[in-house]
């Protein structure tokens, strides 16, 4: 069974089911606590859609506070669920602006993560 997350017509990730409701619900909290929507929207059919504008901008906050914060604990916990957003961000054409110590550590993670999720 899967969880696949949808951008229109296209499957951006074909999630397993346990991963893509963890995504999902961790980016859920996220957003929560960032203050702004996710863009992710369980459907009745079983998947997950991604509205991407609102999504680019959770995207933008999520990275911000891990930019943002020297608190390594918060920096780590924030790390995946970044890495994870990103790639799908990137599926869907789109890309936020990264901070030049912070560009070739998170492409490289996008990059590895990227070849582990199916599309």
């Amino acid at each position: 069974m899967s969880y696949p997350f949808e951008y229109g017509d296209e499957t951006l990730w074909d999630a397993g089911y346990h991963s893509g409701k963890l995504y999902h619900a961790l980016a859920q909290g996220a957003a929560g606590f960032l203050g702004v929507p996710s863009g992710l929207t369980a459907t009745p059919q079983g998947s997950c859609a991604v509205d991407g504008a609102v999504f680019r901008v959770f995207v933008h906050r999520l990275y911000d506070q891990y930019a943002s914060s020297s608190h390594e604990v918060l920096r780590e916990l924030g790390h995946g669920l970044l890495v994870t957003s990103l790639v799908l961000l990137d599926r869907i054409g789109e890309r936020i602006t990264l901070r030049p110590e912070d560009a070739a550590a998170l492409d490289e993670a996008r990059r590895t993560l990227a070849r582990a999720m199916a599309s």
